[in-house]
Formats: C-alpha cells, structure tokens, sequence
C-alpha cells in the first residue's frame, strides 16, 4: 500500500536551511506525482511546490519561488524539498503527497492528489 513518510522538520533561524525529506514506499515515483503542501495554524493547507513523474518538471508557489527546490532519488524513492532563506512565514506543517497520474504535468491543487503523509513541524524563529 502507498505510504510517505516525511522527515526534516526542526527549528531554525530566519535565513537558515532545511532539507525536508519523503520517503515513498508502495509505488514508484516515475508514474506518480508528488506534491508538498503546507499548513500554518489558522490557515488552509497550500501548495509549495511538486514534481512530476513523467520528466522530473517542477512547479513551485511564487511564495516560496527561487528558494525552495524539490527533487528526487529514484534509487532510494525519496522526494526532497531543500528550503534556503527560511522566513517566519514560511513556519507550518509541511506534508508530503502523491497522486498516480504521473504520465500528466503536476498541479498544486490539494484535491488533486490522494495519499498524504503525517507531516513534519517546520519552526522559523529566532
């Protein structure tokens, strides 16, 4: 059965670093497109970025534009998220999710995909 399973999550200081990590196991990543999404409290749970499985092409928020980056290894069944630049608001829950049309461009609309991950807190703060 599909399962992703994120890890990475911390506290870190505005400007810092993360790598977000979501290890996929049931399928594999070249027929599936895999989403993050986040939630801050209070808010809805939004689009950050995905990556799709047919040609590896990327899409991302604006918000988070030229300071996240999402990749994969195939070999391991792992989808990254590298976050530079960290700001508080980008402080929220992030989630790993996948969707088996693959074969299709990726979109950031959370009713598009069907698996999702527990989530992993990311804290930006000083």
């Amino acid at each position: 059965q599909v399962q992703l399973v994120e890890s990475g999550g911390g506290l870190v200081q505005p400007g810092g670093s993360l790598r977000l990590s979501c290890a996929a196991s049931g399928f594999t990543l070249d027929h599936y497109n895999i989403g993050w999404f986040r939630q801050a409290p209070g808010k809805e749970r939004e689009g950050v970025s995905c990556i799709s499985g047919r040609d590896d092409s990327t899409y991302y928020a604006d918000s988070v534009k030229g300071r996240f980056t999402i990749s994969t290894d195939d070999a391991k069944n792992v989808v990254y998220l590298q976050m530079n630049s960290l700001k508080p608001e980008d402080t929220a829950v992030y989630y790993c999710t996948a969707e088996p049309r693959g074969f299709r461009l990726c979109v950031l609309r959370r009713n598009e995909y069907d698996y999702w991950g527990q989530g992993t807190q990311v804290t930006v703060s000083s």
